[in-house]
């Protein structure tokens, strides 16, 4: 199952409320294989991600290059690389 976001307004103030529902038929099911092991995390579309890690070069599927020399496999900007010091570049 997915998570979804749900957004409620009351009163002009806003409340989200977090739903298990089913995944829309056809959707890709996320692969936690990482995750299951402890080296990755679970992003917000629900995808597991590889931890960041050290290399001599770009590993393969690094989209970013953090400060602290550890190359990210995050797939969205927000985030990326927090606690390595920020993103150097972006590969």
């Amino acid at each position: 199952m997915s998570r979804k976001a749900i957004s409620f307004v009351f009163g002009g103030a806003a409340a989200l409320a977090v739903a298990f529902l089913p995944a829309p038929a056809g959707a890709a099911t996320p692969i936690h294989a990482d995750c299951d092991s402890g080296a990755g995390y679970v992003n917000v579309s629900g995808n597991c991600v590889h931890d960041p890690e050290q290399s001599n070069g770009a590993p393969s599927g690094a989209t970013a290059e953090c400060r602290d020399g550890d190359y990210s496999f995050s797939q969205h900007h927000t985030g990326t690389c927090s606690g390595h010091g920020g993103v150097a570049q972006w590969l």
